[in-house]
């Protein structure tokens, strides 16, 4: 199997790893708008290189893995998805919802699997608490709580072209309550505050956030993210339900510690980074859009579950500006 990579930054890096690991992927080719770092990863790894998308396109892949910025991903899924080539993007699909629903409706009906990267579905205990769910074994569930909580911001340059806390960060909870719980959300209310550094506050972002979403069978689900959690990277989901009740993300290497005397857990190391807590994630992830492009069938987050997530953070982002609870119909366009 021959795939193309875009993007050979920070997350283009990490898939070009894994890729050059995986049964089946004989080739990789790397293209990155700056070329000196497309050379770097490609030789480290033994990889190809070439100069430009339309060279990588036109050169004979299986698939196209698409790192690249946040701006270049409609264009490379469209261009992937109408020369008959399975794509796998990281999220977003595009910068805003007008964009990603015109992507949606350029390849709602193509038979071409497209893929986007939201890992937590291939977490192990997202997928078991999901399964729990959908078993009955919880009875109904009443509650959710999903946190997202970064050790520190990024650099000061991301912040304005980031798209904000909650479509960078807490898209990712939006998608996995989606997906763990089977049930959409119907309306939010969101608040969020700045205590850090100014450059938050100057790109009219801010630094920490909660959020209450109310889903269509009255499910109640609790979101909160920050990018201060200096004690490490925090990532949880509480499945509370009528007969039992489960946690994602409990683990000895949790970053909280118990204020009970005599309690020694979680013995740590805490998580430092994302990639640290959810590399296992990223490789079942990119295996699962290896085997796609054989034809075998998955369960991805696609373009409508993608757009279905952004919803829920745009919502959540006109209800922080406008300090009301947002109903879902306002936001939502026609595919």
């Amino acid at each position: 199997m021959r795939l193309g990579l875009v993007g050979a930054g920070r997350i283009g890096a990490m898939h070009a790893e894994i890729l050059r690991g995986l049964d089946g992927v004989d080739e990789l080719v790397i293209t990155d708008a700056d070329p000196q770092r497309a050379a770097e990863v490609a030789g480290k790894l033994g990889a190809a290189q070439v100069d430009s998308v339309a060279t990588l396109l036109a050169s004979g892949l299986d698939g196209l893995v698409i790192a690249a910025a946040t701006d270049a991903h409609p264009e490379l899924i469209v261009k992937a998805v109408e020369a008959g080539i399975p794509a796998f993007c990281e999220k977003p699909v595009a910068s805003d919802i007008g964009e990603t629903v015109r992507v949606l409706r350029r390849v709602a009906d193509a038979d071409v699997p497209v893929h986007i990267g939201f890992q937590r579905r291939f977490d192990p205990g997202y997928a078991s608490a999901r399964a729990a769910v959908v078993s009955g074994e919880l009875g109904w569930v009443h509650t959710l709580r999903a946190t997202t909580l970064d050790p520190a911001p990024p650099p000061a340059a991301y912040i304005p072209t980031s798209g904000g806390l909650f479509r960078d960060c807490s898209v990712h909870d939006f998608d996995i309550i989606r997906w763990v719980s089977g049930q959409e959300v119907s309306e939010v209310y969101a608040v969020g505050v700045n205590r850090g550094d100014d450059f938050i506050r100057a790109a009219g972002d801010v630094d920490t956030l909660g959020a209450v979403l109310t889903l269509a069978d009255d499910t109640i689900a609790l979101v909160s993210a920050t990018r201060y959690n200096a004690a490490g990277y925090d990532v949880r989901l509480e499945v509370m339900g009528s007969r039992q009740s489960l946690a994602v993300g409990l683990d000895e290497r949790m970053p909280l510690r118990s204020a009970e005397a005599g309690t020694a857990w979680p013995a740590g190391p805490a998580y430092a980074t994302f990639i640290e807590r959810f590399q296992p994630a990223y490789v079942a992830e990119l295996r699962a859009f290896v085997a796609s492009v054989h034809g075998m069938p998955t369960q991805a987050c696609t373009v409508a579950d993608a757009l279905a997530a952004s919803y829920v953070a745009e919502a959540c982002e006109l209800s922080r500006r406008e300090h009301r609870p947002v109903r879902l119909a306002e936001v939502r366009q026609e595919p």
